[in-house]
């Protein structure tokens, strides 16, 4: 498992693109387990502060139940359409994953529970400098940086 700062450290241009692909949007998707093991995808949005990629989960909230039980999740980075005609300027998106770990109550205004993250793999995906092939660009703590295109 990795914090967000390991990635920066380790990869600081990929970890500013995953950033900034998270932080083009204030809306994310997140999927959690149920307690059944189906999955459950929720709306979210989500902070990088102090070297950590956090988020919250309101009181009462499936998503916090299903991370308490079962901290497994899937974040994803709200993702756009490639501009028609000029595909190859679509900035792609970002995903991570990995395990959420409870940081406490929530600050603030708000109520609720925070939530840091442990991370197994973060992930761009986008288009090759000629809108031909997809681009996926993988970041794990055991593999480090990987890239494959797809025709």
């Amino acid at each position: 498992m990795a914090t967000w700062n390991d990635i920066e450290t380790a990869e600081p241009e990929f970890a500013a693109r995953v950033r900034g692909l998270f932080d083009a949007h204030k809306h994310k998707t997140i999927a959690t387990l149920r307690a059944d093991g189906s999955p459950r995808i929720s709306g979210i949005e989500a902070e990088f502060a102090d070297g950590e990629l956090t988020f919250g989960s309101m009181p009462g909230a499936r998503k916090g139940a299903d991370l308490r039980r079962d901290p497994r999740f899937a974040l994803h980075s709200a993702s756009v359409d490639p501009p028609e005609g000029n595909e190859s300027a679509w900035a792609g998106d970002a995903k991570v994953a990995g395990r959420a770990v409870f940081a406490g109550p929530l600050d603030g205004d708000v109520s609720g529970d925070l939530f840091r993250t442990d991370l197994e793999e973060v992930v761009v995906i986008g288009l090759n400098p000629d809108a031909t092939a997809l681009v996926i660009e993988t970041w794990t703590p055991s593999g480090g940086l990987h890239r494959v295109e797809r025709a």
